[in-house]
């Protein structure tokens, strides 16, 4: 399994772990309110000795709540379930995990969205 799909297999259980209903894209008629893994990206950060990556893992959450107050909570419990998740992945050793934004918006027609993105760096725990 490459860094990439570690990560992202790992954010997703830390999300449904929260009680957040997880689709990979926006999803035809889910109901609210659920998260939607958005594209990530991975770049090297290997050291001399280690083979490393840093991803960019980001999730939106959508609710169609008439206030945000629903949409807070939920994006407070997946900042509480991302940051607890386990460190050691199928073939590599998470070494930082930071939350880079969170963001919470509405489209004036359409439901509320939590925007939350992360810098996950991890290295390798075997040469195979």
């Amino acid at each position: 399994m490459n860094a990439a799909d570690a990560g992202q297999r790992a954010l997703v259980a830390a999300l449904r772990g929260a009680g957040i209903a997880v689709y990979d894209g926006p999803p035809l008629g889910a109901a609210y309110p659920y998260a939607a893994i958005s594209e990530g990206s991975a770049t090297d950060w290997s050291t001399k000795d280690a083979r490393g990556r840093e991803l960019r893992l980001s999730f939106a959450i959508w609710d169609d709540g008439g206030s945000a107050a629903r949409l807070h909570a939920l994006a407070a419990a997946a900042e509480d379930a991302v940051e607890a998740m386990p460190r050691d992945l199928p073939g590599y050793r998470v070494a930082s995990l930071v939350l880079l934004r969170s963001r919470i918006v509405r489209d004036p027609d359409g439901p509320w969205a939590a925007r939350l993105d992360y810098r996950v760096r991890m290295l390798a725990t075997s040469h195979s």
